[in-house]
């Protein structure tokens, strides 16, 4: 479940969001230097998630100008949405296809039990009243533009940008052993999905794993909904 924490009127004004804090920790709570280290190195290793930095802006046009076939059939049948979607918020269009994929797996009628909505999970009073939350357009619009936010403030760091989008904007440039469950399993998915996509691989163990835990439902229900044979 995203929390989305800011919408924009429209595509080309993304200004002013509310921040959550800065994600830091007060400095007499950091512990030395060396313990904070090996705690990192443990803590990536323990949780396995990759953190990335990676631009948006890739040097090779062709793999910006798709996406890889490792996403799900429901994932796949957004492609050219996904890609007008990712030129718009100037994100990588496999980044924009993790974050449908582990959201709602291409269900643009999915709810969550805490109200988000919509492709990409965006809570209802991010909407302005003239909105159709699940129009694929306007839920790419709130959803995208916040990830763009998140994207940029962490610096093009994938693991914090993913974090953030699920847990809120001050998890980012904390440690990930302070995260929500929720949180460490969603960026262990995303960011290893992820990975695999940059390599526009055709198939995904990250992915296979998120099916057999929890997404296989989901995508079910995408399926029908999309009507797909």
């Amino acid at each position: 479940m995203s929390r989305v924490r800011q919408y924009q009127s429209n595509w080309q004004t993304a200004a002013a969001y509310n921040q959550e804090g800065n994600g830091c920790l007060s400095f007499y709570l950091l512990p030395p230097l060396s313990v904070l280290f090996f705690g990192v190195m443990i803590a990536l290793i323990v949780l396995n998630i990759p953190i990335q930095r990676i631009s948006s802006q890739t040097s090779n046009s062709s793999v910006a100008s798709r996406i890889a076939p490792l996403f799900t059939p429901e994932v796949q049948y957004w492609r050219i949405s996904i890609l007008r979607w990712s030129r718009i918020s100037n994100l990588d269009p496999n980044l924009v296809a993790t974050v449908m994929q582990i959201e709602s797996c291409g269900d643009e009628f999915a709810r969550s039990s805490a109200g988000a909505v919509g492709l990409f999970q965006v809570m209802p009073f991010h909407f302005v009243p003239t909105d159709n939350p699940f129009d694929p357009d306007t839920n790419a619009l709130r959803g995208l533009m916040y990830l763009q936010h998140m994207f940029a403030s962490a610096n093009h760091n994938v693991s914090w940008s993913l974090a953030a989008y699920n847990g809120g904007q001050s998890l980012i440039g904390s440690n990930e052993w302070m995260w929500p469950a929720e949180t460490i399993r969603y960026v262990y998915w995303g960011s290893g999905i992820y990975a695999d996509a940059t390599q526009m691989r055709s198939s995904s163990q990250r992915l296979t794993e998120w099916l057999a835990v929890s997404g296989a439902s989901l995508c079910q229900q995408a399926h029908q909904q999309l009507g797909l044979p």
